[in-house]
């Protein structure tokens, strides 16, 4: 009769806690970023969440927050570091605040090309670098997000050399390094939050901007500045930052899985992103086209002007060699040689 009772017993207890179990549900995440839904960086993060929940059988799901929901990239790492937030994707111009050496990753002219910026970003030994970071300040880092390389579009004039920004009031992302590049270049840099731009540069508050291209289309500023220079000065990267609160409740198979979905979250970024330059959403017409249907002058830089503007920034280098750390600036340097086959 006693073993009966016991059998009994723990059966009720195996049956309220598969009761309590299914009550939970599946894990409810947050990620939030400042990308606009049709953005390959929006499309990017939404890749992750569909993979995670696929391959953790819905034990994990993620909703997503673009285009600024839950606040600006300042205010998301705030609430990773607190724990509010599990995930946000957040620029590493942005992040350089909190983590001084992500400066490394927007040094003004470092890449040749984009190819040497995917084998570099793509780079096991870079990105552990990188990511060694991240933990003491609150983060942890699993992959990336990306807007794109940034141009410069003014009202003023054309720009084929750094003397021609000289006296230009230009709206740059608010970041030390961001600001440091503009006024080496001669220009009056303005810090201004991404919302207040078109205003800016319609009121003319602002003489010009340093943005995407695309993004420069999409937010309208082509429409009031009509001077574009492809200078390709910084490649946007964001990181993918995690909660240590959160990574710590995922078990090693799950995250895993998360640094897996972030490997396929930048592979659709850039994919969407490429396809987006040959037609732009909701126009039905590639980026060059519409430039020239719209007046928009668009400058090539040659090697030798583009050369030029990477000779100007020798002090701005220099600068930051000392605020990153002379071995991860050199580190990081020989990274892009070796990948550009300038060992």
């Amino acid at each position: 009769m006693k073993k009966c009772l016991v059998v009994v017993l723990c059966l009720s207890i195996v049956a309220v806690a598969g009761m309590s179990a299914i009550a939970a549900g599946p894990m409810q995440v947050k990620f939030g970023h400042i990308a606009p839904p049709f953005h390959g960086q929006s499309k990017g993060v939404d890749a992750f969440a569909a993979y995670v929940k696929e391959k953790t059988n819905g034990a994990i799901e993620i909703k997503t927050f673009p285009f600024g929901q839950l606040g600006t990239e300042a205010s998301l790492a705030d609430q990773v570091q607190s724990g509010t937030l599990e995930i946000a994707s957040i620029t590493s111009a942005i992040l350089s605040n909190f983590v001084p050496q992500l400066a490394v990753l927007d040094l003004p002219f470092v890449y040749p090309d984009r190819k040497t910026a995917y084998a570099v970003l793509d780079d096991p030994t870079v990105q552990e670098k990188i990511f060694s970071f991240l933990p003491a300040k609150g983060f942890i880092g699993i992959g990336w997000t990306e807007n794109e390389f940034r141009d410069i579009t003014n009202t003023q004039r054309d720009i084929r050399k750094p003397e021609d920004l000289k006296g230009l009031k230009i709206r740059v992302m608010e970041s030390p390094i961001y600001i440091d590049t503009f006024e080496q270049l001669g220009a009056s840099a303005i810090g201004l939050p991404f919302p207040q731009l078109y205003s800016a540069l319609q009121n003319k508050t602002v003489d010009g901007q340093e943005n995407p291209l695309l993004t420069s289309i999409m937010i309208k500023a082509t429409e009031v500045t009509k001077h574009v220079t492809k200078t390709g000065h910084i490649l946007t990267e964001c990181l993918i930052v995690v909660s240590p609160d959160f990574w710590k409740k995922l078990t090693p198979e799950q995250q895993q899985i998360m640094r897996d979905a972030a490997k396929l979250c930048i592979k659709t970024n850039r994919e969407v992103n490429a396809e987006l330059m040959k037609n732009l959403p909701g126009m039905n017409m590639s980026v060059e086209e519409y430039c020239k249907k719209n007046d928009v002058k668009v400058i090539e830089l040659t090697p030798e002007e583009r050369e030029a503007f990477k000779k100007a920034m020798t002090k701005v280098w220099e600068k930051y060699r000392t605020k990153i750390g002379p071995e991860t600036f050199d580190f990081f340097i020989k990274k892009v040689e070796e990948h550009s086959g300038k060992k």
